[in-house]
């Protein structure tokens, strides 16, 4: 380290459990992608609009809302209620590798919003922590998370969307993230 480098603050007890298991989701999702082209990264193998370059860039915007949600509050989100159809379709993409993305791409911008979640996990204040839910369909209405629990939503996402990404790439080319 040099003299102008700040060590990254350390997770101890419940916050470093926490952040171990995301960096194990987090490590099979981006596993899932290991050899693969551009193209192959946007490829669809299944019925479902879900590419593998679509997944990442789905799981990092997820992390990144949720983080933010924690520091500012459901403004961050916006009201899923009046979102409109151009406003889904712009969701859309976030489930596609878009011309002129890249896998290397999404995959550093993944990695940007992890280093920002862990260090974000490891110095809040309070885990306990809360904020109203932005609304929508899907939330109970006037609902609060604390931080830990975002957190504990952004690894079961995270362990969700590695799954689906075990069977892309085994649909892909036979490629498996175990066994």
């Amino acid at each position: 380290m040099t003299t102008n480098e700040v060590a990254a603050p350390v997770a101890t007890g419940e916050r470093a459990d926490l952040l171990a298991m995301l960096a194990k989701h987090r490590y099979f999702l981006r596993f899932t992608t290991r050899d693969l082209t551009d193209e192959q990264a946007a490829r669809r193998t299944t019925v479902s609009e879900l590419c593998l370059g679509g997944l990442i860039k789905h799981v990092t915007s997820a992390e990144r809302n949720w983080m933010d949600f924690i520091l500012s509050g459901p403004s961050t989100m916006g009201d899923f209620t009046a979102m409109t159809e151009d406003d889904w379709a712009r969701r859309a993409d976030e489930l596609r590798l878009l011309p002129g993305e890249t896998l290397a791409g999404v995959l550093a911008d993944y990695a940007d919003v992890a280093r920002r979640t862990d260090e974000l996990v490891a110095t809040l204040p309070d885990l306990d922590a809360t904020q109203p839910l932005p609304k929508a369909p899907w939330f109970e209405a006037d609902s609060h998370w604390s931080a830990r629990r975002v957190l504990l939503h952004i690894i079961a996402e995270t362990a969700q969307h590695a799954g689906h990404a075990d069977i892309i790439r085994e649909s892909l080319d036979g490629a498996k993230s175990m066994g």
